[in-house]
This record gives structure tokens, C-alpha cells and sequence, in this order.
């Protein structure tokens, strides 16, 4: 039997656990002290480098949540408006680029500036990503029907729909809805560590409102983004995204629990279960703590010094790089960049067999920079993201 839609903003309480969560607060508090020792880890050149790695897998593993299986190889490829003569698949790349154009807007501070748990932040992200969405991409099919709605632009939807079990409100209903959505998650009223915890709450509760006809899980992911980031937690160095694909099951299993009745009066006082929020907010934070966690074990010095070596002396041998080429690709790890003329120094090659190597680097974009005789830093093409960063990607797909 289908869901009454709700009609009052009580039948998404609680919008927070209850503050005595300790399990909450130590996982809170754990993720800020490996978020700032990931964050000391690297050179900020480097960290700047390796961000339009991560806004790609990024990228990758919310599509892949969304059922789109857009690889690696064909976003790295749309990057370089390299599109597939394949109408499907050429539109899966225009989305991802869409995708990544959006992050590095928020990424690089060019982004709305309203609070990122907020209505009007949530209406930005959708505008700005539907907006560079080919037509095809903008259609879904309006519940019980073939007839089709169009998607507008950071327009909220106007018609009911139905989410698996659950029936988010009704379009009337949804400016009270995200009126408190505002309100219950502004993040002057709590302390770091509360507004944390809330951020985790509130990736499920603008998933229960569902706004929008489509692009929900995307922009709530990108909002949850965002939110990390301004806390000082988020950071280019890693995707919550990933996580969530990578236990795309429990995900959504923990979600469509969130969206369930409270059970008895032991379950919090609100008409959602408590208990259902605290497990999947327990589940977002543990995420989280997990993917700094791996990215502060391949991105260790000694370690991917170590890989980036093996790697250069087997393509020394394979005759695609040149000798001297290790000593440049760690000079630009561990100082950030370097200037072209030290190259000579670095190798301690004579100018010509020294500029040779460097150009060979720069060819394969283990080197890049900003202009043809500016300084070089590191690069992180998607030829060596298997071999300097194991399991980034699934093995299938990297």
C-alpha cells in the first residue's frame, strides 16, 4: 500500500541524533584528526595536482552510484574533448564533464555562497549541473506513466513522485520542507564536531525530500562535498564518493532504512527513526574516516616514492622514458615544482641529454605546467593511476 505524501515538515524529525551519540562525536573527532594529517601529507603543488585526479574519480564513483557507467578512460578522454562517436556514450562523457566542471567551481571557491546545507545552495549545484547536460539527459518519465517531464534547471519539481518504499513530500509542500531543512542544519547553532555529525544527517535528509525530478543523489553529494570542505575536512585529496560506490549496497540500504517510521518509544521522539539515523550517520562518518585513510596510506612518501621508482625504472627499461627521469619526477613530489633550468643540476646530465629527459616527461604528462617555460610539477595522467595509486579504480576499470 503506497505512503500518504507528508504534508507536515514533524514527518521528517529528527533532523539530528540525539547530541549524547559518543560513538558519533569520537568518529567526528577522529575523522578531523586524519583529514588535518592527510592534509600536512604532500606539497600543496602536489595536493593541487592530484585534485583533478580525485575530481575525475570523484566524478567516476557518483555516476557509478547513479547506475552510469562512464570509465575512466572515456572521462579522461572528455577532458580532452575527445568524445565518442556514440550517442550514449558521448552523452554519459558530457555529464561527467558537467560533474567535474561543478566540483572545480566549488573546489576553487567559485561556487554559491550560501551556506552548502541549504535550499538555495542545493537549487545552484542543480542549476549548474543540469544547465551543461545535453537535452536527452533532461527527460525522466513522470511516475505510473510514459509521458515524460523535462528537468529544469535548479527548478524544483512540481509533481509527486516515489522513491522505491518511500513518497517524499508533495511538490506543494517542498518550500516548508527545505525551510527547515535550512534551519534544522544552520551551522552557527552547533559546534565543529556537532556540525559534523550534521552533515551526515542532513546526506539523508535532502535525499528524503528528493526536490528535484532527478539529480538528487549527485547534488547531495556534491552539497556534502562542499560542507566537508568549509569545516577544513574536505579537501582535494580524497572522495567521499568513492566510499559510498564501493559499498553501494549498505549505502542504500542504510538510506531507505533512514526513511522508515519510528519503532516505539524508545526510537526517539520524532516520526523517523532515530536509531535508523544514528546507524546511517555512524555509516557516512566510518566512510569517510576510510578513504582518508586510504588515501593517507598511498599517498605516504616513502610509499609512493617507492612506486613512482619501480615504475620509472621498468619504463627506462622498456626504452619509453630515459635514464634521470626518476630524480626530476621526485624532485617535483617532494619540492612541489621546479624550474626547467635545474633540470641540468637534478640529473646531473649534461643541458642537452638533461632537456631531452625533461621533455620526454613533460610529452607523457608526468610533468606539466602552466606554460611552455614555466616551472614543472607533477602529473598524474590515468596511464600510471594503477600503478602509483593501487585501487583507485576498480581493477576492471582502471
Amino acid at each position: 500500500m503506497a505512503q500518504t505524501p507528508a504534508t507536515d515538515t514533524y514527518e521528517m524529525e529528527p533532523m539530528l541524533p540525539e547530541e549524547n551519540s559518543r560513538a558519533l562525536e569520537d568518529l567526528a573527532i577522529d575523522l578531523v584528526a586524519k583529514a588535518n594529517a592527510l592534509a600536512g601529507q604532500t606539497n600543496p603543488m602536489v595536493t593541487s595536482s592530484i585534485g583533478n585526479l580525485v575530481r575525475s574519480m570523484n566524478c567516476y564513483y557518483s555516476n557509478f552510484i547513479e547506475g552510469h557507467n562512464t570509465r575512466p578512460r572515456e572521462i579522461d578522454n572528455a577532458l580532452r574533448q575527445d568524445f565518442s562517436l556514440q550517442p550514449e556514450r558521448r552523452n554519459l562523457q558530457l555529464e561527467a564533464l558537467a560533474h567535474i566542471e561543478v566540483q572545480r567551481a566549488i573546489d576553487s571557491g567559485n561556487d554559491d555562497k550560501s551556506g552548502p546545507l541549504t535550499a538555495e545552495y542545493a537549487i545552484w549545484i542543480h542549476r549548474e549541473f543540469c544547465k551543461r547536460l545535453p537535452d536527452e539527459m533532461l527527460w525522466v518519465h513522470e511516475p505510473g506513466s510514459q509521458k515524460k517531464i523535462r528537468v529544469g534547471n535548479g527548478e524544483l519539481r512540481n509533481g509527486e513522485v516515489q522513491v522505491g518504499k518511500h513518497v517524499p513530500p508533495a511538490a506543494t509542500a517542498l518550500p516548508r520542507f527545505l525551510a527547515r531543512f535550512d534551519e534544522a542544519y544552520n551551522p552557527t547553532q552547533f559546534s565543529k564536531v556537532r556540525q559534523i555529525v550534521a552533515t551526515a544527517a542532513a546526506h539523508h535528509r535532502f535525499a528524503w525530500i528528493h526536490p528535484f525530478y532527478d539529480g538528487n543523489g549527485r547534488v547531495g553529494r556534491l552539497m556534502t562535498h562542499s560542507m566537508l570542505k568549509r569545516l577544513g575536512i574536505g579537501n582535494s585529496l580524497w572522495s567521499v564518493a568513492r566510499g559510498l560506490a564501493r559499498n553501494i549496497r549498505e549505502y542504500k540500504t542504510l538510506l531507505a532504512d533512514a526513511d522508515e517510521p519510528r519503532h516505539g518509544d524508545l526510537d526517539g521522539r520524532g516520526a523517523l527513526s532515530q536509531k535508523a539515523l544514528i546507524r546511517f550517520c555512524e555509516f557516512f562518518l566510518n566512510t569517510c574516516v576510510d578513504e582518508i585513510t586510504y588515501m593517507g596510506s598511498v599517498l605516504e612518501p616513502n610509499e609512493l616514492l617507492n612506486r613512482i621508482n619501480v615504475y620509472t625504472q621498468e619504463e627506462v627499461a622498456e626504452k619509453r622514458l630515459l635514464k634521470g627521469s626518476f630524480s626530476l619526477l621526485r624532485e617535483a613530489l617532494l619540492f612541489g615544482e621546479f624550474e626547467r633550468g635545474k633540470a641540468q643540476a637534478i640529473t646531473g646530465y649534461g643541458e642537452r641529454a638533461a632537456r631531452e629527459v625533461l621533455s620526454r616527461l613533460i610529452s607523457k604528462s608526468l610533468l606539466i605546467s602552466a606554460s611552455p617555460k614555466s616551472p614543472v610539477r607533477l602529473g598524474f595522467p590515468l596511464d600510471v593511476v594503477d600503478r602509483w595509486f593501487p585501487a583507485l579504480y576498480p581493477a576492471s576499470q582502471a
